[in-house]
């Protein structure tokens, strides 16, 4: 005991030390391995769900087109929020526009057609931009005629203002042929609510209807 060992069986020091580095390197290869996968599944917890495309304007998130509390045609208080749940597309217009307006309704119609069986998961909110002549009666006979379950909706000058200011809507009266008569110039784009409410869509004039229901597809799937 405690006797060295005879210098023929004794173990160099290199050699203890090479059979040493070959035992730990398994070891640290399965270190590398393992902080590499986790490297990895940081990485990937930090990349985003890519946004949605469109073929309308993309405006979510806008600091307008936030809210809409006008009277519907028969003459109920009406807000944005009734109707969560559903695609809302907004267009200010008024019953004697001679294009622009049918144009718009006509297409809307054909999106929600285009739609199938999610047809019903749209709603055409129609808001006046001349509430002196447009009556609740006449509105209310107007948007049925393109679907009785869309809204009509009308205010005060005051309201009707308000509104359009809060969608950055331009409308104004052009004089006619005569003193009574008059036309209205106004903004011929639609808006697009999801069915969370938010405002997510800028929809220009004449865009086709099946690009409209393409986008509205979209924001259905993301429900």
């Amino acid at each position: 005991a405690g006797r060295p060992l005879p210098r023929a069986l004794a173990v160099p020091a290199t050699v203890t030390m090479t059979v040493s580095t070959r035992l730990h390197r398994p070891a640290r290869r399965l270190a590398l391995l393992a902080s590499s996968l986790l490297l990895l599944g940081a990485l990937s917890g930090c990349e985003k769900t890519p946004a949605p495309s469109f073929k309308s304007l993309d405006i979510t998130g806008a600091e307008y087109a936030r809210q809409l509390a006008l009277t519907d045609a028969s003459g109920q208080p009406f807000q944005l929020s009734s109707l969560k749940g559903k695609v809302a597309v907004v267009f200010f217009g008024y019953t004697q526009c001679p294009d622009v307006c049918p144009t718009t309704l006509t297409n809307l119609a054909e999106t929600q057609r285009l739609l199938g069986p999610d047809g019903d998961k749209l709603v055409g909110v129609f808001v006046t931009v001349d509430p002196k002549r447009d009556t609740a009666a006449l509105l209310k006979a107007y948007v049925g005629a393109f679907n009785p379950n869309w809204v009509g909706l009308r205010g005060t000058p005051e309201e009707t203002a308000a509104a359009a200011k809060e969608f950055k809507i331009f409308y104004r009266e052009v004089p006619g042929k005569t003193e009574s008569s008059y036309t209205v110039d106004h903004t011929a784009a639609s808006f697009v609510f999801d069915p969370q409410g938010q405002v997510r869509l800028y929809v220009r004039h004449a865009t086709p209807p099946a690009d409209l229901a393409a986008d509205i597809k979209v924001l259905l799937s993301a429900r």
